[in-house]
């Protein structure tokens, strides 16, 4: 089917919200925009005395490799990427990836060496202009017309403050309307507060879904996200903002590093409680091999195996690809900390165990199996070992 995977989920979820399989997978490598140097992540060993980070070049090319793989439906870039990908070399012109540029970069995601913009109440901010991130420049200055992102992440964290919440939703009214006058499409993403204390820890969650709802419920569908971009809180949170409108697409943020088990286990139980949508930064950017981490990512996303099973066989690719773990086996199966903010604050949640015969979301017997992926086996039936002996051939031919 021609066209890109993004359009084709969105309308098949919308036409079937309770009975779609599809699920939407992004690669944010939009943190140039937030961490400064450190945001193309460790190109030497993590144990080394001066590890160095990548450079941009190399940052890039490691979205170019993205590209070709072709598994996530979007990948989300800084203005100044997009230019070059999108716009100078074509890259998406035949591709099945939405291509998509952070159209905000709020102070609280302004993480420096030695700064502490990030643990202050968030302020309202936007470097790119929509004319950039659809032409380069400004439409006045020329005649180009807008061959790069229709598609962007525009961000908001509200505080619990009156003040700094309503400059935090009129900055956003004008964004809106301006992506509406230019015909541009976003993806809401909604940070937790930033602020300690500014709401109980109790009472987070539904805060968080009252703001959404609220924020909302005075736009049109002509202004509305096409999904959201929020923590996951926990099944009794997610599923009652998608019980609330189903067309209302919730995607979850995978937040910090973390382990391997911490990624793959936030995205099927996101996935079981409803969510159909998770971008993924940071854990994709600092894995050991990200091709092989994505693609785990997609039969995950595509329900043909479970995390534990994930962990388990990313780590045979990994030996025989001879690339050596950031962490052992055993230390990868550890779960860590869920990332609520862009600064790093959070919490852990407590997932409950899966059975290791099936993904964590197998359907009950006689009822219709999750869809599988094109062209592979059906990995249900497979046995742990043959999972793994799979996916290390498949890597050998993919990788040598």
């Amino acid at each position: 089917m021609k066209g890109k995977a993004l359009d084709h989920k969105l309308a098949r979820i919308h036409a079937d919200p309770f009975g779609a399989k599809d699920f939407i997978l992004a690669d944010a490598k939009d943190a140039d925009m937030a961490l400064g140097i450190a945001a193309t992540g460790p190109a030497s060993d993590r144990s080394a005395e001066r590890p160095r980070s990548r450079s941009l070049a190399e940052y890039r090319e490691q979205m170019r490799l993205i590209i070709e793989q072709g598994l996530v439906d979007i990948l989300l870039m800084s203005a100044s990427t997009a230019e070059q990908l999108v716009l100078r070399e074509r890259r998406f012109d035949d591709s099945p990836i939405t291509p998509a540029a952070r159209c905000n970069d709020t102070t609280d995601i302004h993480i420096h060496r030695g700064g502490s913009l990030a643990q202050q109440p968030s302020l309202p901010f936007r470097t790119a202009t929509l004319d950039h991130l659809q032409r380069g420049q400004l439409a006045e200055a020329g005649n180009a017309p807008p061959l790069g992102v229709d598609l962007g992440l525009y961000s908001v964290t509200f505080n619990n403050d009156a003040r700094l919440d309503r400059e935090t939703l009129e900055a956003y009214k004008s964004f809106r309307l301006e992506a509406e006058r230019k015909g541009f499409r976003h993806f809401l993403e909604v940070f937790d507060p930033n602020v300690p204390g500014a709401v109980p820890a109790e009472h987070l969650p539904g805060f968080v879904n009252d703001a959404i709802v609220r924020t909302l419920a005075g736009v049109t569908s002509a202004g509305r996200p096409i999904f959201l971009k929020i923590v996951y809180h926990g099944p009794q949170a997610l599923e009652e903002l998608v019980h609330y409108d189903p067309h209302l697409i919730v995607g979850v943020l995978g937040g910090s590093a973390g382990t391997t088990y911490d990624a793959f286990k936030l995205l099927a139980e996101a996935r079981k409680h409803g969510a159909r949508a998770a971008l993924f930064g940071r854990k994709i950017n600092q894995a050991e091999n990200q091709l092989a981490f994505v693609q785990f990512l997609r039969y995950l996303a595509d329900g043909v195996i479970s995390p534990e099973e994930a962990v388990k066989a990313y780590h045979g690719v990994l030996q025989r690809l001879g690339i050596k773990p950031w962490r052992s086996l055993s230390e990868d199966m550890q779960l860590q900390t869920n990332v609520m903010a862009y600064g790093g604050s959070g919490t852990v949640f407590s997932f409950p165990p899966s059975r290791r015969s099936a993904p964590a979301d197998a359907p009950a017997p006689g009822a219709a199996r999750p869809r599988k992926v094109a062209s592979e086996p059906d990995f249900s039936q497979m046995t742990q070992a043959e999972k793994v002996r799979y996916n290390l051939e498949r890597w050998r031919r993919i990788l040598g």
